[in-house]
């Protein structure tokens, strides 16, 4: 299987500070296609389509922050049927569904680190006064928000390992 190509050189890829997540997938799928990148083309065209889909229930063009939630859904997809392949022993289609998520990945912003989790749980167990694992839903729920609230991309699975490891369940 050919490796996905995440490389981005200047000219085929503009500056992404100012332009809308949607414009520079749309961007990046013309210049994959340019390259003939069947891979990369094939991953940008589902992700260019479930946002469409996204902004057609939506009734009007997607934010920045709602369409970074649609490529996470797409990756926490990815991610798991990677796993159900692994479990079926099919790793070629597991490291298919791997080379997907590095191409999905470079339009999300970076992953907050286990430890920053860790500084926002907390934080949330100190807010709502949690003591034990039976208030976890009030700590999942703060830390999520908190996290939200400062644009970080995090996978509730890890704020929840950190949160049970925080109150001790």
């Amino acid at each position: 299987m050919s490796a996905l190509s995440l490389s981005h050189n200047s000219a085929a890829f503009p500056d992404w500070g100012l332009m809308e997540l949607v414009e520079r997938i749309s961007q990046d799928l013309t210049a994959s296609m340019k390259a003939r990148d069947a891979d990369r083309t094939s991953v940008l065209r589902m992700a260019k389509a479930a946002l469409k889909n996204r902004e057609i229930d939506k009734g009007e063009p997607l934010e920045d922050a709602e369409a970074v939630k649609a490529l996470q859904s797409l990756v926490k997809q990815r991610e798991d049927s990677a796993e159900q392949y692994e479990k079926a022993g099919r790793p070629e289609l597991a490291g298919k569904e791997r080379a997907e998520i590095a191409v999905l990945k470079v339009y999300l912003p970076a992953e907050i680190s286990d430890e920053e989790i860790a500084e926002v749980v907390v934080r949330a167990v100190a807010e709502t006064g949690a003591s034990s694992p039976r208030d976890m839903g009030k700590v999942m729920k703060a830390a999520m928000a908190s996290l939200a609230a400062s644009g970080q991309a995090v996978d509730g699975k890890r704020v929840n390992a950190a949160a049970r490891k925080t109150l001790g369940g």
